[in-house]
């Protein structure tokens, strides 16, 4: 341990005030900021991860900062990671669309800690990134699409109807009438199975 005290002259005369009488350097850290600070973006989530001595990263605990490129920090939201391994995820759905966030973090000995305790360092340098918009879906395949939903109950319809002309019809002509029908919906299946293909 250390002893502080500060000296000065004041109005002519020498006084010294102790400013820690007893002054132990492993309560009073500061760290140099993390460095390396990197981010990768997929679909689902934005991870974030940075370097710091490996001696002390079982100790210590992170700040992670993060906001629109083009906002002032004062209004910067704060995520906290819920272990000491040097990484955080921020998920895709706090981020919007086609918009630049820059990051940065920070780093101090874990509250858990008994041995060394320490203030904030200074904020780490930044990293940009970028969640990537949604794909637009093509007009061909929407119209694909719309054709599937709708062969179905069109198809159905259609068979109920060839079905009741068909019943109409038998008496002037069954033997003609039910297979011509039934050839002309086979084919028209067979043309729409084509075209969803």
């Amino acid at each position: 341990g250390y002893r502080v005290s500060l000296q000065g002259n004041f109005s002519g005369r020498n006084h010294v005030y102790i400013t820690f009488p007893e002054y132990n350097t492993r309560e009073h850290i500061k760290l140099d900021p993390p460095l390396n600070i990197q981010s990768n973006v997929t679909a689902s989530k934005c991870q974030i991860w940075w370097s710091v001595p490996w001696y002390l990263a079982e100790i210590l605990q992170y700040e992670l900062q993060y906001k629109e490129y083009n906002v002032s920090w004062e209004i910067a939201l704060n995520k906290t990671p819920p272990s000491s391994v040097p990484q955080i995820e921020i998920e895709a759905t706090e981020l919007r669309s086609g918009i630049a966030y820059v990051a940065r973090v920070r780093c101090k000995v874990s509250e858990n800690e008994v041995l060394y305790h320490s203030q904030w360092s200074e904020w780490s340098q930044t990293t940009v990134f970028q969640r990537a918009g949604v794909p637009k879906l093509s007009e061909k395949t929407l119209n694909n699409r719309t054709m599937q939903f709708l062969f179905i109950p069109l198809s159905f319809g259609t068979l109920l109807y060839l079905l009741w002309n068909c019943k109409l019809s038998q008496k002037a002509s069954p033997a003609l009438t039910f297979p011509r029908q039934l050839l002309s919906f086979s084919h028209s299946i067979i043309c729409t199975m084509g075209i969803l293909r």
